[in-house]
């Protein structure tokens, strides 16, 4: 007999979706890239000024797919709003981005710096980091097999645990750091418009996470109310919060500390601020936010992959669109998800993989945010949600996302062409899968509304 189709449950109210907005932006990036950022901006001024811009970009960015996701509140995100913009094929040039490049190696990369805090804090040999990070995804992909609301009140428990590392960081460094948080520099950088755009697209790894609660559009509540209202909420408060740790890192360390620690400058602050033990504690906070954001990152990422299996536009289609009839959740999605992640854990780096994904991810914000003008020519009625300040917000947006991919271009071009490349791969893969393809096509993005 054949097992009746199981769809996503709407089962996520506004909590849950702030929960999960702040919960994948919050992860890694605040903790790790401050001395990236300084290196590239040249100075604490511009490092800062770099975070706030990151800040004011991801926040436009998010006004302004906060009036497609309430006009288009289905599951898959990007990927619904570029086809249902520009097309078939961009759409799924898009999704084929997010689930073969950017969600694997988002996962991969906090996977990498979770394991680097866990061989740090229990003192284990290097061996254990690709182990240790794979052991970690395994797990929160397992939590994920549950119903979503599992995975969503998780969201909210790390979410609160992640506050407190991040409390004790700003309350430190700004009553108690000596150091001046403007004005030092860093020996031997060169500032330049190229250089500060690099240390802007590193900010925006630390804002990364954003958009990932519009992949849940077919199981939230009242998408039309929640979704905007859980990215506005969520992003300004992620955007004074980040604001205010980097001023507590600079005026806890000096710039020439922070450039020679690197990727071990928090850790370093909260040892010292607080002692073995608070530091410790602290660092207990860092590995639990890194750990809520992976757990929405991977809570939402297989969402994509199921809503193009729906439409049959991947290989192996009817096993990726599988949903568990008890916990109605994609199984399977996830797994294929975990698996292109654990592959990508043992042979790249964490801050490459981080950097380039962010660019190439942009190329395809930047499609989104010119689409909000057309959409509003298309569907010229009411909206459940209007961009603030429209257009000068989602110009802004567009300006701030060219600026940074040009910078990468400038930085990195050969990384940059090859990031493309590889979303260039999926259009032989779309002619072939939809050549083979015998049933009529359906549109399954109205079935998950």
């Amino acid at each position: 007999m054949k097992q009746p189709e199981v769809e996503l449950k709407r089962s996520l109210g506004i909590w849950s979706a702030l929960a999960l907005v702040v919960g994948t932006v919050i992860g890694s990036g605040i903790f790790f890239k401050q001395a990236s950022v300084l290196d590239s901006a040249g100075s604490s001024t511009m490092a800062l000024l770099a975070w706030v811009i990151g800040g004011i970009i991801t926040l436009t960015a998010g006004l302004t797919i906060a009036e497609i996701g309430a006009q288009l509140p289905y599951t898959g995100g990007l990927y619904v709003y570029m086809e249902k913009i520009y097309g078939r094929i961009w759409g799924f040039l898009s999704g084929w981005m997010q689930i073969i490049v950017y969600g694997p190696a988002i996962i991969a990369s906090l996977a990498g710096y979770l394991a680097v805090l866990l061989v740090s804090f229990f003192g284990l040999s290097n061996v254990w980091h690709v182990p240790l990070a794979l052991a970690a995804m395994i797990l929160i992909g397992g939590l994920n097999m549950f119903e979503n609301r599992y995975g969503a009140a998780f969201a909210i428990v790390t979410t609160c645990c992640k506050l407190l590392p991040i409390a004790a960081i700003i309350i430190f460094g700004l009553f108690y750091g000596h150091q001046g948080a403007l004005g030092q520099t860093v020996a031997g950088a060169q500032t330049s418009a190229g250089n500060f755009g690099v240390a802007v697209l590193a900010t925006l790894f630390g804002y990364d996470g954003w958009i990932l609660i519009a992949n849940l559009g077919g199981e939230i509540k009242n998408p039309q109310k929640v979704l905007p209202k859980a990215i506005i909420i969520g992003l300004s408060f992620v955007l004074v919060v980040y604001t205010a740790v980097t001023f507590g890192v600079f005026n806890g360390l000096s710039a020439g500390l922070i450039h020679k620690l690197g990727d071990n400058t928090t850790p370093y602050l909260a040892t010292q601020a607080f002692g073995t033990i608070g530091g410790r504690l602290l660092n207990i906070g860092v590995i639990i936010s890194i750990i809520g954001c992976m757990n929405g990152k991977i809570m939402t990422f297989p969402r994509i992959m199921y809503a193009m299996a729906k439409r049959h536009d991947l290989p192996f289609s009817k096993q990726l669109s599988y949903v568990n009839a008890k916990t109605h959740e994609p199984m399977i999605a996830t797994v294929a998800i975990i698996a292109i992640a654990s592959l990508m854990v043992g042979f790249f780096n964490a801050d490459y993989l981080s950097d380039l994904c962010i660019f190439t991810v942009y190329c395809f914000y930047v499609a989104a945010f010119i689409g909000v003008f057309l959409l509003r020519k298309r569907m010229p009625g009411p909206r459940p949600f209007s961009t603030p300040l429209y257009p000068i917000t989602p110009i802004i947006a567009i300006v701030g996302a060219l600026f940074v991919i040009i910078s990468e271009l400038f930085s990195d071009p050969v990384g940059a062409i090859a990031s493309l490349s590889i979303v260039a791969i999926g259009l032989p893969i779309f002619y072939v899968v939809k050549k083979r393809d015998t049933n009529p096509v359906v549109d399954e993005m109205e079935t998950n509304r």
